[in-house]
């Protein structure tokens, strides 16, 4: 079985119809989206709908959550504010209803791996999970850990290989999983990348072969952007898009 994993398409539809178009040559079997379809960009109808035709495998982000009325983000920064504000009044009702009903993980045990937004433990807090020491707070919780979990919610790729004592970080672009050993993959993201590199994340995960592969793929920002400063947003969403943070 194959699956393509990706999150954080924040409403960018350059960014996600260039990831579906990379998939295309890939085989995958089944989709698996880690959250934020909405937030920050200019198409949140245009991207749920297009998720929501290409999998049922999706779970709620932070963002996702705000427009939905599941979590309260008054402390939000005002530009974030007024994005999920908009999104929220743009969203269909379907699409609203839609969000709401995601849940906060899915358990694939016929595979052994959990998907979720951010940390799996409590998960409706969206803790990060991006640095080692985060990581190492999830020792105690080892034994129920899936061998793998997917998560998204940084905007980052990182890998952290767990034993029950250590944590080791994976920095390889594509890599074997050991059977012995349990994982925290953050699959980075499809429309507001903040590692440097502006291209859109989209990741492989070969479960026959125990294989996990991460995917770069450039898209069109300057149409991405210019929606955003054409709808009166936060210009620096659009600008971030072009430097990747």
């Amino acid at each position: 079985m194959k699956f393509g994993i990706f999150s954080d398409v924040h409403a960018n539809l350059e960014a996600l119809s260039a990831v579906l178009a990379a998939y295309e040559s890939e085989e995958i079997d089944h989709f698996l989206c880690a959250g934020d379809v909405v937030g920050y960009g200019a198409n949140p109808n245009e991207c749920v709908n297009v998720v929501r035709n290409l999998t049922e495998s999706v779970v709620v982000g932070n963002h996702d959550a705000a427009v939905a009325g599941l979590m309260d983000y008054s402390y939000y920064y005002d530009a974030a504010r007024k994005v999920l504000d908009a999104h929220k009044n743009a969203l269909t009702p379907d699409n609203m209803q839609w969000l709401k009903a995601l849940p906060y993980s899915r358990l694939f045990e016929e595979y052994d791996f959990t998907l979720c937004h951010g940390s799996p433990v409590d998960q409706e807090e969206f803790d990060y999970i991006f640095l080692p020491e985060q990581a190492y707070a999830l020792l105690p919780y080892y034994e129920s850990l899936s061998h793998v979990t997917f998560i998204g919610h940084s905007h980052l790729c990182r890998v952290f290989e767990l034993s029950k004592t250590a944590v080791n970080e994976i920095a390889n672009k594509t890599f074997s999983l050991a059977p012995d050993k349990k994982y925290i993959i953050s699959v980075g993201s499809v429309g507001q990348p903040r590692d440097y590199d502006n291209r859109a994340s989209y990741t492989i995960y070969d479960h026959a072969t125990s294989t996990f592969y991460f995917k770069r793929v450039e898209y069109d920002i300057e149409t991405a952007a210019s929606k955003i400063f054409k709808l009166g947003l936060e210009r620096n969403f659009g600008n971030r898009l072009f430097i990747g943070v």
